[in-house]
């Protein structure tokens, strides 16, 4: 049966988190006097990026809520017991920065035009409802989406197989009549292929691994790519570059 619907993760897939939070953090760091402590910029930012990998691992494994991982990045960054009030509003600074870099990839605007008429389209994300939702409405593309899904709200994150069944019940679709497109080659990739759904793993830098993807897996570069693999009747379209 071919593939009725697309879910999309948001952040480094739509949404390019990586620019915008190194852009936001490098200016937050700067106003707030923190960058004296660091050999470089580079430096602190590293360091920020990688607490912020292990604070959200916590929250994925469902160590601590979605607002106390954000906390906790922050307490341990600056190496300070700050009270939550203190601790959101250093964060709540830091998101003045933030939101002045937030953009869309180049190819998501056509590929979702590209699709619009041929596809459902829905949003899987492991972030929560309120931070991807006014994302959403933000860089125009909320009303794209019949379905947005977070982690934060579901009580279940990807790779598990629950997040992404709920998103196809959502739908009301079989996993596989649906499609997922995220940027994690493991979160992303390999756990919506092994829940049944059509797994499209898109790695623009190349940077991850050399070849193609795992078995299950479809690799693309770009979103041009994405309806010659959903079969789609449409003129934009690329073959892809790892082929």
């Amino acid at each position: 049966m071919s593939i009725r619907a697309v879910v999309w993760d948001v952040d480094d897939t739509l949404f390019d988190y990586t620019t915008a939070d190194r852009v936001g953090m490098r200016g937050h760091l700067a106003a707030e006097g923190l960058l004296d402590g660091y050999a470089t910029v580079e430096q602190a930012l590293a360091r920020w990026r990688n607490i912020t990998d292990q604070q959200w691992a916590r929250f994925s494994a469902g160590e601590v809520s979605f607002e106390d991982q954000r906390r906790e990045r922050i307490r341990v960054f600056l190496g300070e017991r700050l009270t939550d009030n203190e601790a959101d509003a250093w964060f709540q600074r830091y998101m003045t920065h933030y939101e002045t870099a937030w953009a869309l990839f180049p190819d998501v605007l056509p590929a979702l035009d590209a699709l619009a008429a041929s596809h459902r389209h829905a949003v899987l994300s492991n972030s929560s409802l309120t931070v991807q939702d006014r994302k959403l409405r933000r860089l125009g593309v909320h009303d794209r989406f019949e379905v947005i899904l977070c982690a934060a709200e579901l009580g279940v994150s990807k790779p598990e197989a629950g997040a992404f069944l709920a998103a196809c019940e959502a739908l009301e679709l079989a996993p596989h009549q649906v499609a997922y497109v995220g940027d994690h080659p493991e979160i992303d990739g390999r756990g919506a292929a092994d829940a049944g759904l059509l797994s499209v793993w898109i790695d623009r830098d190349g940077t991850q691994t050399s070849g193609d993807a795992p078995e299950g897996r479809h690799r693309i570069a770009s979103l041009a790519e994405l309806p010659a693999i959903l079969g789609s009747d449409t003129r934009f379209g690329a073959p892809s570059t790892f082929r």
